[in-house]
């Protein structure tokens, strides 16, 4: 991976653990992009942000690759078909991710639940006004996506106390499933009509691009919200436009299509409208957390133990 991520990712005490397991080969070149002939001798393969991807001919000058334990999130632009033919195990420190995305997710589910982008434009109009504010106790949410994340955001609004109405929508997922998640099962439509706040968690996936289009984002009631910690094509950027520019809904964007967004888009110049670019995620000393998740699943490789993060062969193109 880049050496200026390894660094961060593996620290000296997490690779201190790895030399306590496995002999640890250095990166080949300085810019730790080429796998270099340490790839001859290599069974367990730790990659991250700036590997390359894992074609045949990489496969070809490691012969003796047993299983790639990726310290962060998707695999997509990692795995190849040439990974699965060869029977190579692969697993992803996704879990380890998900936790400050759905930290990050419940946070602005709090300030969507105050309408806090729409009271700050109007200050200090609204200082003394109390019609118009709102709180989150009892307040109906909709979950899109019952991925890691989403489970997770269930889980701690759940937790919460506040007692929100939670809803879930997902193709993949039964009654009885959401309800031991702590939601009720919903249709899309149902979800965007009911909720105050939808927060998005699906996969990018062709059935879900657009998912929230026009007819969708139409349905949120006056004064909701909509926020996107997922992938900015699972939500239409000119309908959204549309909508959050009318002052009806507010937008908590953490992706956007395109990402990023031209400067001079709409959206950024909406009071109503909060952009981060992409941040969600592990950041700064939170991605030790997947350093940490690689070395203790590299741990259970080596005692013969399965491993928690396992990507499948199937289960991929439903992943993130």
């Amino acid at each position: 991976m880049d050496p200026a991520v390894a660094d961060s990712v593996l620290p000296a005490d997490l690779r201190a653990r790895l030399c306590e397991l496995v002999r640890l080969a250095p990166p080949s070149t300085s810019d730790g992009r080429d796998p270099g002939a340490a790839l001859g001798d290599a069974e367990i393969l730790i990659s991250g942000w700036g590997c390359p991807r894992l074609t045949a001919d990489v496969l070809a000058r490691a012969p003796r690759l047993r299983v790639v334990i990726h310290a962060a999130g998707t695999v997509k632009s990692l795995v190849s078909e040439a990974v699965w033919e060869r029977g190579i195990v692969v697993s992803s420190a996704a879990d380890a991710n998900a936790g400050p995305v759905a930290s990050y997710t419940v946070a602005l589910i709090a300030l969507a639940a105050r309408r806090t982008l729409t009271m700050a434009a109007g200050y200090p109009r609204v200082w003394p006004a109390t019609a118009d504010r709102s709180g989150a106790d009892g307040m109906t949410v909709g979950i899109v996506g019952a991925s890691r994340i989403g489970r997770r955001v269930v889980a701690e609004l759940a937790g919460s106390g506040a007692g929100y109405e939670i809803l879930l929508y997902d193709p993949y997922i039964t009654d009885d499933e959401a309800r031991r998640l702590g939601a009720r099962r919903a249709g899309l439509a149902e979800l965007c009509r009911l909720s105050r706040v939808v927060s998005v968690h699906a996969p990018l996936l062709p059935e879900t691009t657009g998912l929230l289009d026009a007819a969708m984002l139409a349905l949120l009631p006056d004064g909701g919200a909509l926020i996107n910690t997922a992938r900015g094509p699972v939500v239409d950027t000119e309908a959204l436009t549309r909508e959050c520019a009318t002052g009806r809904i507010e937008a908590y964007l953490d992706v956007t299509d395109p990402e990023p967004l031209p400067p001079d888009h709409p959206l950024a110049a909406l009071p109503n409208v909060l952009l981060t670019p992409h941040i969600a995620g592990a950041q700064g000393s939170e991605v030790r957390r997947l350093g940490q998740y690689a070395v203790e699943e590299t741990e259970r490789w080596v005692a013969g133990r399965p491993l928690l993060g396992e990507v499948t062969r199937e289960a991929l193109p439903r992943l993130a």
